[in-house]
Order: C-alpha cells, then structure tokens, then sequence
C-alpha cells in the first residue's frame, strides 16, 4: 500500500463503530453525565460570574451568548477525548486494534471506525448540552435543530486531528501537551467567550485559521435563530480539516503499524 495514499473508507468501519458502541453502551449514562458536567459547569461559572459585571454582549445576555460557544466545547473536547485516550488504550494498551487486524479488516478501516465513533459519540454530547442551553431557554427553534450536523462535523473534525496526534503517541502523556498547547488557547482565542473583534488584529487573522473559531461561529447564529453569516466558509473550513486530519491520521497509522 502507498503510504500517502488517501484512506480508503468501507462499510467495514461501521463494524468497528458497532463494536465500540456496543462496549460504550453499558456505561453511557455515566460517560454522557461525565463529558457533560464540565461544559455545564464552565458555561454557569464564565455565564454567571462574568455575566454579573458584563450585561450584554452583542446585544444579548452574556450567559445566552456563550451558549453557542460551549455547545462547540462539548464537541471539540468530547471528541478529542475520545481519539486520543480512549483509542490509544484500545490501539496500544488493550491490543484491541491488533485483535480486529487478524479479521478481513484493513488498517484504513480501523481508523475510519475510530474517526467516525468519536465524531459520532461527540455529536451525542453535544445534543445533550443542546437540552441543557433548551432548558435554559437560549435555544431558538427550529433554527437550533441545524445544529445537530453542524456538531456533527466538528466533531469528526476534531476526531481526526486527535487521531492523528494518537498516531505519534509512546503514552499518554503527549495528550496532555495536545491539550494544553492546542485545544485550551484555541478555546480562549476563537470567540467562545469574547468576540474575536475585540482582539489585536494579528490575533483575529490567526484566529480565522482554527477549526474551532468556524464550529463557534455556526452555533451561535443558529442558537440564536439566525443564519451564520459566513457559513460556506465555515462549513468548508471544518470540511477541509477533516478530510486532511483524516488523511494525516490515516498516513501516521500506517506507518505506526509498518503497513
């Protein structure tokens, strides 16, 4: 096989989707409960605590308006964390993908069911954070069911990135550099709790290049009832890292396991 070669996606990587699920669903009360607390948590702390000396952002109350904002954390982080722990422990702790390479599947394919369970598992987070901004009343429907394929392609957005940086991984402890170096200031620098105008042009034009920067930006318009003024960009934006973070992960993959 060419190494650089794009991966090939099959329906055999719906039998690894299937199995994940099948393993995750004995505990999806507690791990939806899990991803879900601390977006909660950060969304009331930043909502109320920065709302109290901030009435309005944009026209709106500040906890309404990091809403949008929080529903793409749940993603970004809810799929990161699944391709980075959770397939390391599988790929390299459990033996897990070694175990399914033994069956007609091809690498490609263990990499395509990884990408699309921790997108898909991520979507779900995201959806039960939708319930939590609904209950609130920050959700405006019907505009607000949009949101459900835009998570989605965050959060395969996000996934393949993690995959690929699970794909250099000796052990855990580089996750916590992709943390803290990538995702954390991305977090900070992509509108979710400031508009990006505020910042120092310099940061703004950085800003425009992250994946998390476009998945804020077509949440909150949505939440809000409106039409994400940019969403062509957005959406090709998010598309574009995934198809190369898929590329990227598919590559280091092969060459991880000498393919």
């Amino acid at each position: 096989m060419n190494l650089y070669a794009p991966p090939k996606l099959s329906r055999r990587a719906w039998r690894l989707f299937m199995r994940n699920f099948f393993v995750w669903r004995k505990l999806m009360a507690s791990s939806i409960t899990t991803h879900l607390i601390e977006p909660v948590v950060v969304m009331l702390g930043f909502g109320l605590g920065v709302g109290s000396l901030v009435d309005e952002v944009d026209g709106v109350p500040y906890l309404q308006y990091i809403a949008g904002g929080m529903a793409a954390y749940t993603v970004m982080f809810g799929a990161s964390f699944e391709a980075l722990y959770s397939a390391f422990t599988r790929m390299h702790v459990q033996r897990t993908w070694d175990a399914v390479l033994h069956t007609p599947m091809a690498l490609d394919d263990v990499v395509a069911g990884e990408w699309l369970w921790a997108g898909i598992k991520s979507m779900a987070a995201g959806a039960a954070m939708l319930a939590v901004i609904t209950a609130l009343g920050f959700a405006d429907y019907p505009s607000a069911l949009l949101l459900f394929p835009v998570l989605l392609l965050g959060g395969l957005a996000f996934s393949a990135l993690a995959l690929a940086c699970n794909a250099c991984a000796r052990g855990y402890e580089l996750f916590s550099f992709y943390f803290t170096l990538f995702l954390t200031p991305m977090m900070f620098l992509s509108g979710a709790f400031f508009p990006t105008e505020r910042m120092p042009e310099p940061l703004q034009i950085f800003s425009a290049f992250l994946p998390f920067r476009h998945l804020v930006d077509l949440a909150r318009p949505l939440l809000a009832g409106g039409a994400p003024p940019s969403w062509a960009l957005n959406i090709a934006v998010l598309a574009l890292y995934t198809a190369g973070g898929l590329w990227l992960a598919a590559v280091l993959t092969r060459r991880r396991y000498n393919v």
